[in-house]
């Protein structure tokens, strides 16, 4: 079959070329006997077919839990299949119950334990670089978010062309009751969400299934987990890599979606009406004051009521502050809030928040500011503030690879 070559990709070829130079640096940097692990690239699987590749995470154990070497092997996966002229598109899936539960946030917290920050930062680093690689990716991606899709599992998903849910879906962005704030693109594509269900899911951590994703646009296309094997196998006879034809074959082998009639986003209104205001205190206020009639009030204070109030003040102002952002400056800010958040000179928070809900289920958190009055400005404005001199940026290649939204 002639292979169909889109418009847009050959408008992009010249920045593709300059592009190449950057790939080459960022894989050499990374080639490291770590990564070169024979272990470590079980964990992320490669099946081929005709004219399209699939990246398969593979800690199904673990959720697959995303961890560095991972992060880095994705990077190098994407960066060689974007520059290979015999694949057209890719994919990128689950292996288990999950699609991806986020980052190895256990593994962290044990680093942090140990005193190894450095290891840490570079996590951090790696997962936000190929999250950018996925935002600008120069040919049609596709996830599967088949399973338990949170944090940054989201983050690795979301910021791609097509975005498959199913029936198995379930979607969160539970940080703050970690004492961490959602991150991994979160401050991007939740910000951009219908009125202020992107405020509503990250200070709540409240979850949205197959459906909901695809009719609040964090999904594109919807099918059912029984008819997945059926439509990953039509999609490998494609011999394209023309973003239209491959949005045609998904619509015309995917399901209807029908969002259930006590969905939350059937209570937008609602949701506009409690989250819309500037500070937490406010939205607390609000949430108080229909909490007698209103059940979805009960059910959100509770949620907040768990979680770290400075993760809360955090957190918001992160949503604010993305809606005027590009993906690459919110990418950033995150970097330098999750360095802030990991330093034990600024807050205890992130692992009294881990050892509760990941290590140790019988462990109260005992959160450094208890409540939102204690949290003041200058507290959270630390958070958002440059990172030391000694510290460098989130290296992002902005001048060679511009995001599509």
């Amino acid at each position: 079959m002639q292979r169909l070559i889109s418009p847009s990709l050959i408008r992009r070829t010249l920045q593709r070329q300059s592009h190449h130079c950057y790939t080459t640096v960022a894989a050499q940097t990374q080639q490291d006997t770590h990564f070169q692990n024979p272990h470590f690239q079980q964990e992320v699987l490669v099946e081929g077919r005709a004219f399209s590749r699939a990246a398969i995470l593979n800690r199904p154990a673990k959720l697959n839990a995303v961890t560095t070497s991972m992060a880095g092997r994705l990077q190098r996966l994407y960066e060689s299949w974007e520059d290979n002229s015999q694949i057209g598109f890719v994919t990128m899936k689950g292996n288990g119950r999950a699609f991806c539960s986020g980052a190895d946030m256990v593994t962290i917290y044990r680093l942090l334990q140990e005193g190894n920050d450095a290891a840490c930062k570079e996590f951090f680093r790696t997962l936000y670089q190929f999250i950018y690689l996925i935002g600008t990716y120069l040919k049609p991606n596709l996830t599967i978010l088949d399973g338990i899709t949170m944090g940054g599992g989201a983050g690795i998903a979301v910021p791609g062309m097509f975005r498959i849910a199913t029936d198995k879906t379930v979607f969160a962005t539970p940080e703050v009751q970690m004492g961490f704030h959602p991150d991994a693109g979160a401050s991007f594509f939740l910000s951009r969400l219908p009125g202020y269900l992107g405020e509503f899911l990250a200070l709540t951590g409240e979850r949205l299934n197959g459906p909901e994703l695809v009719a609040c646009g964090l999904a594109t296309h919807f099918s059912l987990n029984a008819k997945l094997a059926w439509i990953e196998e039509r999609l490998g006879q494609l011999m394209t890599d023309d973003p239209s034809v491959i949005s045609e074959s998904l619509a015309q082998y995917g399901d209807l979606v029908y969002v259930d009639k006590n969905s939350l986003l059937h209570k937008i209104d609602r949701i506009d009406k409690y989250f819309c205001h500037d500070t937490v205190e406010e939205i607390v206020d609000a949430l108080k004051a229909g909490e007698s009639h209103d059940e979805l009030c009960s059910t959100a204070l509770k949620k907040l009521k768990e979680a770290s109030p400075l993760s809360l003040k955090i957190t918001l102002q992160s949503i604010r502050e993305g809606r005027f952002q590009p993906l690459d400056q919110c990418l950033a800010r995150e970097y330098r809030t999750s360095l802030h958040c990991i330093s034990k000179q600024v807050s205890g928070d992130f692992c009294e928040g881990i050892r509760a809900r990941l290590v140790d289920k019988d462990f109260a958190p005992k959160w450094d500011t208890p409540s939102l009055e204690a949290v003041t400005k200058d507290m959270v404005d630390l958070y958002f503030a440059p990172l030391p001199i000694s510290e460098p940026e989130l290296n992002l290649p902005t001048a060679l690879r511009e995001p599509f939204m």
